[in-house]
């Protein structure tokens, strides 16, 4: 006997009118401006003229479907459905996901001009300290109009705008703070509608996109946001097998280099939150075969050769590798203090453990020592005691009229900004004493915990030194420099500063001046808030919200 089938009547789902930007769910962050133009993105724009196409808008359909019959539903009163026999309701239409993977112009976006102006500050300014893309192939591609052949290439473009228009002074940008962030907003949204739907196959090009939205959301205070665009580029990552040596085998030397860059960046940044935010892992070490890229720069390394680097000429991306080396140090250092907390060792093998930290100790204090010249930091005072200087009215007015010259002043020098070496400086030195501080914290309690106490003297001396330490750096480079690194870098000493303040609140054993190094240190961490305030494009928002971490 045959069982009784029912018959739902077919419908065909049209394109959706739904965006698929996550952002837009949350009141709190600014609605899109939903006008419907031909065309799913939309005509070109003009964002000076505050044109309302959008990338987001979608295609008009003719018929509105309508649901099957509602008899199916009518043997389940429970759901006390408010249905009425033969209504026609409208539906949504929801697209394909790869209803967007197509090819796009530039132009529907803004002007091709000023993409271009936003690609050069994004050389200019952000691409020493994250190298993921091929320069000269890069800028190859966009000369020919690649994007208007291949939607991945073009989701590329608009992110790395995206990220750009959120990390360069304002003063370089031709455009008040609300359109920039429409047109960063715009261009993140463009890029993810593109790519959302082209995971299989991934590419490295996936990983860097994600990267780069992953910087656009830390700069925007899209916190959550944030931290799922990076476990995207993390895990693409990982199932190109990017962390393994043997993957690299057969590949293109540019191919080669991105993916080296785009690992250790993702690597960088891991740490950076494992840290900052008390995460777990993503990146270990242990699981990690993958070389440093290596040191030439873009034009030394083509589709099928590597060139030699002129002697003498330092790479930009030996500025990532030192960085690298340094983080892989504080995964060194957080694994070991993860595994202490949750089974403390005693006896024979807390001595062992005290003698592992101390090497690292040993490592983090050397792992500059053989930096290129480029990369050295010229000290201002490398000895104690701290300047008069460091502190005061004066010096703090005239710090921050020279923070304020860089923000908002179109004609003030960018000499200092324009150097990639005096920036990665900066990165690399704080990364330094960040490292060093953690470890020389995980040392000082092994050290309690087999003697019994520490000499709080002796422990008040030792912080004193990193805040000497951190003060010189910070004092011995140009404040444009600092203030090219961003809200990353705010980041860094703020959670060394304010973890050295309350040791001092706490100590009741002290010397005078152990005070005045973090008082010192406390007033030039008012100075890198007033930078970081000066990267927000929300006026509502005043930097203290964000609990993101990114940038190596």
């Amino acid at each position: 006997m045959e069982t009784p089938t029912m018959t739902i009547p077919s419908v065909a789902i049209p394109p959706s009118r739904y965006p698929i930007a996550a952002d837009n769910y949350h009141a709190h962050y600014p609605q899109l401006n939903t006008s419907v133009s031909p065309g799913s993105f939309g005509g070109p724009r003009s964002f000076e003229t505050g044109s309302p196409n959008s990338i987001l808008s979608s295609p008009k359909t003719e018929d509105s479907p309508i649901y099957p019959s509602g008899d199916f539903m009518n043997g389940y009163p429970m759901f006390n459905w408010s249905y009425k026999q033969n209504q026609n309701l409208a539906m949504q239409p929801i697209p394909p996901l790869n209803a967007f993977y197509r090819p796009r112009r530039l132009e529907e976006i803004a002007p091709r001009d000023t993409i271009s102006l936003i690609i050069a500050l994004f050389f200019d300014f952000v691409y020493p300290l994250t190298p993921c893309v091929h320069k000269p192939s890069f800028l190859a591609d966009l000369h020919a109009r690649r994007e208007e052949r291949d939607p991945l290439f073009f989701a590329l473009v608009m992110s790395t705008v995206a990220s750009t228009l959120v990390q360069v002074p304002r003063s370089y940008l031709p455009m008040e703070r609300p359109v920039v962030r429409k047109l960063a907003q715009t261009c993140y949204e463009a890029s993810r509608h593109i790519t959302v739907g082209s995971y299989d196959p991934p590419t490295s090009m996936h990983v860097v996109v994600r990267y780069f939205d992953c910087v656009y959301h830390f700069c925007e205070g899209h916190d959550a946001t944030q931290h799922a665009a990076f476990g995207e580029a993390a895990h693409i990552a990982v199932t190109l097998r990017l962390h393994e040596e043997s993957s690299y085998e057969g590949l293109d030397p540019i191919e080669s280099e991105v993916r080296r860059r785009i690992f250790w960046l993702l690597f960088g940044a891991d740490k950076s939150m494992s840290i900052l935010l008390g995460r777990p892992i993503c990146l270990r070490d242990e699981d990690c075969t993958v070389h440093f890229p290596k040191e030439l720069d873009d034009e030394y390394i083509t589709p099928s050769a590597y060139l030699p680097q002129p002697h003498g000429k330092t790479a930009l991306v030996s500025g990532l590798n030192y960085t690298s080396r340094i983080f892989a140090l504080l995964g060194e250092i957080l694994v070991r203090i993860r595994v202490d907390k949750r089974s403390p060792p005693q006896g024979q093998f807390a001595t062992a453990r005290l003698e592992e930290v101390q090497s690292l100790h040993s490592r983090i204090v050397a792992a500059l020592s053989h930096a290129p010249e480029p990369l050295r930091l010229k000290q201002a005072h490398a000895s104690s005691p701290l300047p008069a200087d460091y502190g005061g009215a004066g010096f703090r007015q005239a710090t921050f009229a020279e923070v304020k010259d860089f923000f908002d002043n179109p004609n003030a020098s960018r000499a200092n900004a324009l150097n990639p070496f005096l920036v990665m400086q900066a990165n690399l030195y704080v990364t330094q004493q960040l490292v060093r501080f953690v470890i020389e914290q995980y040392r000082d309690e092994l050290i309690s915990s087999l003697q019994g106490s520490i000499d709080e003297y002796h422990l008040a001396g030792d912080r004193e030194a990193v805040a000497r330490d951190l003060l010189n750096i910070l004092h011995s480079i140009p404040i444009q420099s600092i203030a090219t690194n961003g809200p990353s870098l705010v980041h860094k000493v703020r959670f060394v500063a304010s973890t050295l303040l309350d040791a001092v609140r706490k100590a009741e054993v002290a010397p005078a001046s152990a005070a005045r190094a973090h008082a010192f240190l406390w007033d030039f961490l008012s100075i890198l808030s007033e930078i970081e305030r000066n990267y927000l494009l929300d006026d509502d928002r005043d930097g203290t919200s964000s609990d993101g971490m990114m940038m190596g």
